[in-house]
């Protein structure tokens, strides 16, 4: 894809990463309600609001939608696909009904089955991730009094990631999914290199964790959904990092006939 319309599709997905963060405060900041989807996870009225924002704000952009919300498309009608925009509205709802503030919004665009641009927004924080193949990778602080920047503007050296941090060798997990596997990695990786930190957080602030550079490993030995990684994916390897299907041995793709993703594991 051209860089210049790679940069234009980069602006309005920020621009509509945060008019969905946006509608999410609405909720998150009310007496809201919680329904379950029949895989038993929670469902707001804050993932509903954002995802009719991100269509809204992207419809007009030419490429068909793959959300959370509309997982029920026919793989016969998506796998011609040659682009699409692949959305989780609100990654993070338990930690969302939580109220700990580890959820984003997260937009990426597929090609071909390789993620090559990725938004993840932090709507609490106000706090902007995002790259795309041959851009790099970038983090903006307090984005809504930034969004009237090009993105030529936002990537300065200064948002570039990752970005270099004194600690030791860490490792980021989830809050919500620890698994036996996971906590093996971790062993395997102590006796590999000595100490290591243990972090756990929500959503996909995992892979910011390691685009950013304040982990160095995530790895995921238990379920994820294709929405879950894609953004986080194309931002990880925007910036130098990796992100491996375990199964495969390969990168990860996407628009597969099953959306569960593998197990894998994100390193910088």
């Amino acid at each position: 894809m051209e860089i210049n319309l790679l940069k234009k599709l980069l602006q309005s997905s920020c621009k509509a990463s945060l008019k969905a963060g946006d509608k999410i405060l609405e909720v998150y900041n009310s007496e809201f309600s919680v329904e379950h989807k029949g895989d038993s996870s929670p469902l707001t009225e804050a993932d509903k609001q954002s995802h009719l924002s991100i269509v809204a704000s992207l419809e007009d952009l030419s490429y068909p939608i793959l959300s959370e919300e509309g997982r029920d498309i026919p793989f016969e009608e998506r796998k011609d696909w040659e682009y699409f925009w692949m959305i989780d509205p609100l990654d993070g709802t338990k930690e969302f009904v939580k109220r700990n503030g580890e959820f984003t919004v997260n937009i990426a665009l597929i090609h071909e089955q390789k993620s090559i641009l990725g938004v993840i927004y932090v709507p609490v924080k106000d706090e902007l991730y995002f790259g795309a193949r041959g851009l790099g990778a970038y983090k903006v602080d307090e984005y809504s009094k930034m969004q009237e920047k090009s993105i030529q503007d936002l990537m300065t050296n200064d948002n570039q990631l990752p970005h270099k941090f004194d600690r030791p060798y860490t490792i980021v997990g989830s809050r919500s999914h620890m698994s036996v596997e996971t906590e093996e990695f971790i062993a395997e990786k102590r006796a590999e290199v000595g100490e290591v930190e243990m972090i756990s957080v929500g959503s996909s602030l995992k892979l910011c964790m390691v685009a950013e550079g304040k982990a160095d490993d995530y790895p995921r030995f238990a379920p994820t959904m294709e929405w879950d990684t894609a953004a986080g994916q194309a931002i990880v390897e925007s910036m130098g990092g990796t992100v491996v299907d375990r199964k495969t041995k390969t990168t990860m793709k996407y628009n597969r006939e099953n959306l569960l993703n593998n197990w894998f594991l994100v390193t910088n």
